[in-house]
């Protein structure tokens, strides 16, 4: 594999918020899983699980489940009803890129970078989510938490992307996503470079917060950043 100038051999890209349009997508998968395990739909307990869903955007979601519910029971069940509920939407038709993503994404490979789409989802609805945009041959590798990879903000996601392409070293990789828990995973996995993207979950503010190296309005001023490296 060539060597770019600035060394950057693999992207590493978030889904939602950062390559596809969220749009309430995440919050209204929550609500439909909040309803199944009984959270009432109004008052204190509502609000501060959806604030905890909105804090920790990027995460692996049944991990979110279990910090909200007691019991594993609960978390599971939540997770399975989100998950039918984010399929649902996808099915419906809101699965909708950033404009501009699949053409950034394949500038990236155009100019000998690795890309990886990872996810928060599990890999079933990753797999819904990429069927539903038509990107199966767009980039190197999708990821998804489980089978031993720990979700954000954890760095596995990043590192087994980095050996499952081949990628010289962290140093080598660059990460972009919308949530504090895609910097904090980046920043764990010693990339070299931790991108905010301002079209997601998380505001410059909380992006710089949380460490990011660079903030870039969207994926399409990524790609730029990388190749003009």
């Amino acid at each position: 594999m060539s060597m770019r100038d600035n060394g950057i051999q693999l992207a590493v890209i978030d889904m939602a918020g950062t390559t596809v349009v969220d749009d309430g997508l995440v919050v209204g998968a929550f609500e439909a899983a909040a309803d199944v395990v009984g959270l009432p739909s109004a008052g204190p307990e509502r609000d501060h699980a959806r604030g905890y869903v909105l804090d920790t955007m990027g995460q692996s979601k049944i991990t979110v489940f279990r910090a909200l519910f007691d019991d594993e029971a609960t978390a599971q069940r939540a997770n399975a009803a989100f998950e039918d509920a984010y399929a649902a939407l996808i099915g419906a038709g809101h699965a909708e890129p950033i404009p501009g993503a699949a053409e950034a994404l394949s500038r990236l490979r155009a100019g000998g970078i690795k890309v990886a789409l990872t996810t928060g989802f599990s890999r079933a609805t990753q797999a819904k989510l990429i069927a539903a945009l038509g990107w199966h041959d767009l980039v190197d590798l999708v990821l998804a938490p489980g089978d031993g990879i720990r979700g954000r903000p954890c760095p596995d996601l990043i590192l087994t992307a980095l050996l499952r392409t081949g990628a010289d070293s962290v140093r080598s990789v660059a990460v972009l996503g919308d949530t504090t828990s895609d910097i904090e995973s980046a920043l764990r996995a010693g990339s070299a470079i931790a991108a905010g993207t301002l079209t997601g979950a998380h505001d410059e503010r909380q992006l710089v917060a949380a460490g990011a190296t660079h903030i870039v309005p969207s994926v399409c001023d990524f790609t730029d950043l990388l190749l003009k490296g």
